[in-house]
């Protein structure tokens, strides 16, 4: 005679549901949760890869805070974060709301297009922006064309614009990805919200504050969460168009974290940069999801 449950929910016992999370997990701490657990251990140490370690407890963080190059690399990583995040936003909204109220004829390839820069790889649009900025570019070459020869320059030799010049590589990089996001979401908002406004007597702008973007919230919370975390671990795009340069005008933290670690053999700083920067990406992806989650409420 079988046994039958009296209580509880139907189906099978909670802990069974363990079971099949199990697998997910192990791949999740063996390869994010047991290496930033590592990286949190040695940032408390001097080491060099090689020789024994010293224990230095909060020595390195003292370092980062207090070494000015450091310092100025988060910054930089801030800036970068208008670039990456705020412009692209901006860009695609009001991209994606043309492309949406225009119902332009093949919009599927407008959006192919528009997305195009996030399948090519960052080495090949490094090389690429790199030559465009070069002193002979075609940036400086049309510049010379409409009588700006003043302006021409070694874009990304220049102590003030070499940082801009990388900001707005990532502007054009990451507009696309914020242009399809929105468009999705667009997509999904009833018609009748937009016929409502009309007979209200709002226009194209009032629409688009008060149907188009209220509608968007959580799109947008998406993108700047994707796209500031983008800003903040950018590494290959820096180290193929400056390698923190001129100077350490350009330098971010990822970067310092291979230099650290590859080109002066402080594993144990590179560590604490890594903690760090974790710990930002953190709080300002939770913040941006909390106030994305109100906003939506």
């Amino acid at each position: 005679m079988s046994r039958t449950r009296t209580a509880g929910p139907p189906g099978e016992p909670r802990r069974v549901g363990y079971l099949y999370v199990l697998p997910a997990f192990a791949v999740y701490a063996a390869f994010a949760l047991y290496p930033l657990l590592k990286a949190v251990y040695l940032s408390f140490w001097d080491w060099d890869g090689l020789t024994l370690a010293t224990w230095v407890g909060l020595g390195n963080y003292a370092d980062v805070f207090g070494d000015e190059r450091l310092r100025a690399s988060f910054g930089h990583a801030l800036v970068l974060m208008a670039f990456f995040a705020v412009l692209p936003l901006l860009v695609g909204l009001v991209l994606a709301a043309v492309l949406h109220r225009a119902k332009v004829r093949g919009l599927s390839f407008f959006r192919t297009v528009v997305f195009l820069p996030q399948v090519v790889a960052m080495v090949v649009i490094a090389v690429a922006w790199r030559r465009l900025y070069s002193p002979d570019g075609s940036l400086n070459s049309v510049l010379s064309a409409i009588g700006l020869d003043s302006w021409t320059r070694g874009w990304l030799g220049d102590y003030t614009f070499a940082l801009p010049a990388v900001g707005v590589i990532g502007t054009w990089f990451e507009s696309g990805l914020v242009t399809v996001l929105l468009l999705a979401g667009m997509s999904r908002i009833p018609r009748e919200l937009y016929e409502a406004a009309r007979i209200d007597g709002a226009g194209p702008v009032r629409e688009f504050f008060a149907v188009t973007l209220p509608s968007v919230r959580g799109e947008i919370a998406v993108a700047l969460t994707l796209t500031v975390i983008a800003a903040l671990k950018t590494f290959d795009l820096i180290y193929m168009t400056t390698s923190g340069g001129p100077g350490h005008e350009t330098t971010v933290p990822s970067y310092e974290v291979y230099r650290q670690a590859f080109e002066l053999g402080h594993v144990g700083l590179a560590s604490t940069i890594g903690v760090v920067l974790t710990a930002i990406i953190f709080v300002i992806s939770f913040a941006i999801t909390r106030i994305g989650d109100r906003v939506t409420d």
